[in-house]
């Protein structure tokens, strides 16, 4: 396990530029995928990660939803409230966070009235497998 945080921790720290250039897509749209990549490290196999940006608009909150592949995210501009699995947490610029697979996201609200939020995420799992399912109303 620690492996893959190092991993993750030190593409994230490499990749903070991108994520500082991209637009992004508004939160309730999903991640902007900016990588993606299968993995063909030992113990990998069948694995891929994604990486992508998730702008939130001032006051913005998803939709509940859940992502079937495990989702360490950080963030890079603004203060948002997330909602998993019914306990809410507030996490402001600098602050990461993970969030198990196919756990309840019941949301995410930015908590600005006048500026944008924006979240670097990566997505790590099966090859394919969609990283994020809306949960029926």
């Amino acid at each position: 396990m620690k492996t893959i945080a190092t991993f993750l921790l030190t593409s994230l720290i490499s990749t903070y530029a991108i994520g500082q250039h991209s637009g992004g897509s508004h939160g309730a749209l999903g991640p902007k995928v900016i990588y993606q990549k299968k993995l063909d490290m030992l113990g990998f196999e069948g694995k891929e990660v994604r990486m992508g940006i998730v702008t939130y608009a001032p006051g913005e909150v998803s939709p509940p939803h859940r992502h079937p592949i495990a989702l360490f995210g950080y963030v890079l501009e603004g203060e948002i409230e997330i909602t998993f699995e019914g306990e809410k947490s507030i996490l402001k610029k600098g602050d990461p966070f993970y969030e198990q697979p196919d756990g309840l996201h019941n949301g995410t609200k930015n908590l600005s009235k006048t500026k944008p939020a924006k979240l670097l995420i990566y997505f790590l799992g099966d090859a394919g497998k969609p990283f994020l399912v809306l949960e029926p109303k």
